[in-house]
This record gives C-alpha cells, sequence and structure tokens, in this order.
C-alpha cells in the first residue's frame, strides 16, 4: 500500500524513486496519551516533561542543536538530547528502538528500513533542510580555485593512483595530497561516493576519516596540500581558514543549491521521527516546534533551507502521520520533483 501527499518542492538534483515504503509500528517506550496537535506557534502547553533523545549525522547536528536549544528555553522540563554517531550509526540505534529522532545526510536505506520492520518501527521522513556537499582546500593553497567532478573520481575512486597534485592535473604542484574525508559510518561517505564515484560506498581507503566533521575541519586547515569534503555548513562557519572550490566552475551557494546548478553535490537532510515516539506530547511538542522554527534554526546553523511552501507540505504530511520513505531509492543527479508528482498521482 501507499500513501499520497501533496508536496510542492522546487526542482532539485536528486533523483527520485517511484515507490513509497511503509513500515510497521513501535519505538521507544513512553506513554500512550495522544499527540498534541502540531499546529500553532509551539503546539504544545508549556509544561511538557520527559525527554527526546536525537542521534545520527554530524552534517545534521547542528541544526538539530538549534532546535534543541530553542526548544529547551521554552520547555524547561524537557530534556533534549543531541548526538552524532553518523547516519549509519544513528540509524542502527534508531532501528533498535534506542532513540527518537535520527537525523541523516542521506535518505534510509532498504536494509535499514527492513531492519525497522523486522523490530517493529514506523517512522515519519521529514527533510529538513538543504546542503551544498562542500569540496574544500587549505586556504593558502593558490594553486586551485575549482576541480571537476572527474578529477574528484580520479583522487577518490578505490586503487586511485594519485599520491600528488600534479597527478591530479599538468601544472599543479607536485606536492603530496593528505586526504580528510567522512568515516564510513557517515552519510556524507555514502553520497559523496555515490555521486562522484559512481557507485555508494567506493573509495580509496588511505585518507584521514572521521564521522566528526570539526576533525576533517581541522585536518585541512592544518596542512597547506590537502584536499576535503563535508556539509556546507562547516565551510561556511570556518572560511576563514578553509577555501571552497568550484566543481565543474560552480561555487556551492544558497542559491546555486536551490536552483539545481550545483550538481551534483546539493543534498536534503533528514529527521527521521518513530512513529509511536510521535505519541508522545514531549516528543510531538519539540516536532511541533521544529515546523515552526525550522527556517530560524536552518539559519543558525548555516545550512539552506527549503522553500516555504515546501515546508507547509511537509507540516500537512506530519499532521497526517505518513509513514514511510519517498526517498530511499533517491540517486544524485536526477529531480526531486519527480518522485513528488509521481506520488500525488
Amino acid at each position: 500500500m501507499s500513501n499520497k501527499s501533496t508536496w510542492v518542492l522546487p526542482t532539485y538534483i536528486l533523483g527520485a524513486a517511484m515507490a513509497l515504503v511503509l513500515i510497521g509500528c513501535g519505538g521507544p517506550a513512553g506513554t500512550n496519551d495522544p499527540a498534541p496537535s502540531t499546529t500553532g506557534t509551539t503546539a504544545a502547553s508549556s509544561d511538557l516533561k520527559g525527554s527526546v533523545t536525537i542521534d545520527g549525522s554530524s552534517t545534521v547536528e547542528p541544526i538539530s542543536t538549534a532546535l534543541a536549544e530553542m526548544f529547551n528555553g521554552k520547555q524547561a522540563g524537557v530534556k533534549t538530547s543531541v548526538k552524532e554517531s553518523g547516519t549509519g550509526g544513528g540509524f542502527k540505534k534508531f532501528e533498535n528502538g534506542e532513540i527518537d529522532i535520527a537525523g541523516a545526510s542521506r535518505p534510509i536505506q532498504k536494509e535499514e528500513a527492513e531492519a525497522c520492520a523486522k523490530n517493529g518501527i514506523e517512522f515519519i521522513e521529514i527533510p529538513i533542510a538543504y546542503d551544498g556537499l562542500t569540496v574544500v582546500v587549505n586556504k593558502e593553497n593558490s594553486a586551485l580555485d575549482d576541480i571537476t567532478v572527474a578529477e574528484l573520481k580520479k583522487i577518490w575512486e578505490p586503487n586511485s593512483t594519485v599520491k600528488t597534485w600534479a597527478d591530479v592535473r599538468a601544472g599543479l604542484p607536485a606536492e603530496k595530497i593528505s586526504l580528510f574525508g567522512p568515516g564510513d559510518k557517515s552519510g556524507t561517505f555514502d553520497y559523496f561516493t555515490e555521486a562522484i564515484v559512481g557507485k555508494k560506498r567506493s573509495s580509496r581507503p588511505d585518507y584521514q576519516g572521521s564521522e566528526d566533521d570539526n576533525v576533517l575541519v581541522t585536518g585541512v586547515a592544518g596542512n597547506k596540500w590537502s584536499l576535503g569534503y563535508f556539509g556546507y555548513s562547516y565551510y561556511e562557519i570556518n572560511i576563514d581558514k578553509l577555501k571552497a572550490l568550484k566543481v565543474d566552475g560552480v561555487a556551492p551557494s544558497a542559491a546555486t543549491v536551490l536552483d539545481g546548478t550545483y550538481k551534483p553535490l546539493s543534498r536534503p537532510l533528514f529527521w527521521y521521527i518513530n512513529k509511536k515516539s510521535f505519541d508522545r506530547p514531549e516528543v510531538a511538542g519539540l516536532v511541533a516546534f521544529m515546523l515552526d522554527n525550522i527556517e530560524q534554526a536552518v539559519g543558525d546553523a548555516k545550512y539552506i533551507a527549503l522553500p516555504k511552501d515546501a515546508y507547509a507540505a511537509i507540516r500537512k504530511r506530519v499532521e497526517e502521520k505518513k509513514t514511510g520513505s519517498l526517498f530511499m531509492d533517491v540517486k544524485p543527479g536526477m529531480k526531486i520533483d519527480e518522485i513528488l508528482k509521481a506520488e500525488s498521482k
């Protein structure tokens, strides 16, 4: 069976599958009180109590933290915990019913959805922001300002023979490249390898990896001839010590991400909410607060907000408690509006 929605989102560069995956029900233990309405300013009373657990993507973590801090300022009786185990690590906890919300820098994968089904976890999938996955070098590297997708593939593909910048392009210095990138539990790793190398999780192993993007920032900032990649937010807040490379002549920015010209490295970011958790007033209260304050939180975290009509459509989807994934089989380089049109028929 499938759920029908009427999302209105801009043309975007990700691909879309036609299937809507529905999962079973269950989740972290909590009360069975009915969830408050998700309409209104915060849609929750000012005396909520309990706890909400969020884990997952380090890319999504700044948005989740911004929302948690704002919400805790209004709801002192709710303890909102935000951790970052990477997208894969967060989904592992989510599918085991250990957390209420998983932050993800890629859509849920088939095996993760199947694990949710096996464990009785039904989920609500919410795109919350756009990100332009950013390729960076050290601020002192004046040898190049742009790089091509083909050159990135040459650097990062398995069994790559690239060791110096001169191996990448004639005329670049024969200086050894120090590579920094997300670890293999990261959704950013999954997305980049599929978009650039052509196969998800296909990458040379001889690089310095971490699920903590701050570690990657420090690594690139500390080595003149380094190269790394991570979410746009981490570049924005470290712009004084990093240089973003244009990819095929296009620089990452809010404008190029929204209009789809920064490709294939633009992507949506997600929250996955355990539906049983959503029946608890404190979780529903946080989600309602998120819907009312997401643009501010996304801006505070230096990411790119969805258009207002998109958030209106997402609010409707949440109010109707629609479950399953619209984005599971999304492929880089195609368009989100294709799946949305197909799903609304």
